[in-house]
């Protein structure tokens, strides 16, 4: 079974960047396709995808964050970055990290295993 385990939310300034990780225990390697969704204050059943990348680095973003934000991932270590730069008020929220059941699939429906969180807090 996957552990993974989200790091690095904190309290920023809009404009400033962050870089989450998302760390996966449990098991030697996760072919499948990985993913950050995040969940805004006050919107607890939309969690809005972000980004995801498969085994092989093919990268796909949400057209909102496109540009500022860029995904990374090691497979020999079983992370996952999160790079975000520029960050705005409307970034505010819980990103979650989450493995697929699919090698591509990323939609919120394929995703399979998923971190607790980590809070992002972007002010003005």
């Amino acid at each position: 079974q996957v552990v993974l385990v989200e790091t690095g939310g904190g309290l920023v300034q809009a404009g400033d960047s962050l870089r989450l990780s998302c760390a996966a225990s449990g098991r030697t390697s996760i072919r499948n396709a990985m993913a950050w969704f995040r969940q805004a204050p006050g919107k607890e059943r939309e969690r809005e995808f972000v980004a995801a990348i498969t085994w092989n680095n093919r990268t796909f973003y949400n057209e909102s964050i496109k540009g500022r934000f860029a995904i990374f991932r090691d497979n020999a270590k079983n992370t996952m970055d999160l790079q975000m730069n520029r960050l705005t008020l409307e970034d505010t929220a819980v990103y979650y990290c989450a493995v697929s059941v699919s090698v591509l699939d990323h939609s919120l429906g394929s995703m399979r295993t998923w971190g607790e969180g980590t809070l992002v807090t972007v002010s003005s």
